[in-house]
């Protein structure tokens, strides 16, 4: 109906951005639903060059035939505070692309965020196939309208996290803009019927809105992650942990950062790449392997800079079926063998049928929106 519109709160005046033919919208800040009346009431946005409008999350009209027009159904988390977090973890159960571990790594990396880094519970939206509302669903609608409440509303100080566990492809990029060749895309649970979810999609989603003084992280243990995001730079770090900054800003001269914040991917392995779903690691259930090796990095205080945090779960991931102690060592500690909040979760995890693994063959890679010293710059969600 609106097309780039902004409308005032009904109830704290806050400046939101309405979708395509929305008939009331959200506010991500005091939840207070907002009827739109008299379009003469509607101010157009300031830049016709704007990244499309976050969707609220916590619409509660049917889904629209527009996937980008309301968020769905049900009550939105309480945001309190600066942190806000979107995990989702696909297992694909009952198909031929079943994966065993990936709803484990959505029950740790929301473990570790409540635990380690003090994200409140009712700002984490988990979409797995365990959750009972239809809106947590891990099909490509509903993960859409989670990226676009994870954006909605945030503000100087904000700390945002989005974390993917779950398949991942490639398809030809037919724009021009992948240094590659190709696109990468993220698989929803729905894919084969409604569609993989494209990097350029993710990118306008929740990299290209971030504004000034806005801190997005990306953890995506899927395969060909590398520059999932589509971020214009990628951290090239050989074994000895030496690395330059490659360039992969588009040679059409399309921008695909920020609107002035900060965004900084973690990916499981390289464009060209499988990320593992294994039990080599835990030794007791299947976990994604990036995944796994990115929170035991934490915990055994190698997350002091993203160098660190990278070479840890590059060398853990070398290690692995290759004799060294770096994950039997993991495993103790991660069950245990240290204090800490997350040192008892694995044992939580119910013990399920486990891939088993012998060497693993990925490298984790660092993508950004600008480029920086991995080994000064501190690590911080």
């Amino acid at each position: 109906m609106y097309s780039n519109m902004l409308v005032s709160c009904s109830n704290c005046r806050t400046p939101l951005q309405l979708p395509p033919g929305a008939e009331s919208i959200r506010c991500a800040l005091c939840q207070a639903v907002t009827l739109i009346g008299d379009p003469r009431a509607l101010h157009s946005a300031p830049s016709s060059h704007e990244p499309p409008p976050p969707a609220p999350y916590g619409h509660h009209a049917p889904p629209p035939p527009s996937p980008y027009n309301h968020a769905p159904p049900g009550p939105p988390p309480n945001v309190h505070g600066r942190k806000k977090a979107v995990i989702c973890g696909i297992s694909y159960k009952y198909s031929r692309h079943e994966l065993k571990g990936c709803i484990n790594d959505a029950k740790c990396m929301k473990y570790l965020l409540i635990n380690k880094f003090k994200f409140p519970e009712d700002s984490i939206v988990m979409l797995t196939e365990e959750e009972t509302h239809p809106a947590k669903i891990p099909n490509k609608y509903n993960i859409r309208m989670a990226l676009h409440w994870l954006v909605q509303g945030c503000q100087p100080g904000d700390s945002l996290l989005f974390h993917y566990s779950g398949h991942g492809s490639r398809q030809r990029d037919y724009h021009g803009d992948e240094v590659d060749g190709y696109d990468e895309t993220l698989c929803p649970l729905d894919f084969e019927t409604q569609g993989m979810i494209v990097d350029d999609e993710i990118n306008a989603a929740i990299v290209m809105p971030i504004p000034h003084g806005v801190k997005l992280h990306a953890i995506i243990d899927s395969c060909h992650s590398g520059t999932v995001l589509d971020l214009p730079f990628l951290c090239r770090m050989d074994r000895g942990g030496k690395y330059v900054w490659e360039d992969h800003r588009p040679r059409s001269g399309k921008w695909k950062g920020t609107s002035g914040g900060e965004v900084i991917s973690i990916s499981g392995c390289d464009d060209n790449q499988t990320s593992a779903d294994t039990s080599a690691l835990s030794k007791i259930t299947s976990t994604g392997a990036m995944t796994f090796c990115f929170i035991q990095a934490i915990e055994q205080g190698h997350a002091a800079t993203y160098g660190s945090i990278l070479n840890a779960m590059r060398n853990t991931i070398r290690n692995t079926g290759s004799g060294g102690g770096g994950p039997g060592s993991a495993v103790a500690s991660l069950l245990g063998g240290s204090s800490g909040a997350v040192t008892s979760l694995v044992g939580m995890l119910l013990t399920g049928g486990s891939v088993g693994g012998g060497g693993l063959r990925q490298e984790p890679q660092l993508t950004a929106c600008e480029p920086f010293d991995v080994y000064t710059k501190p690590f911080t969600l």
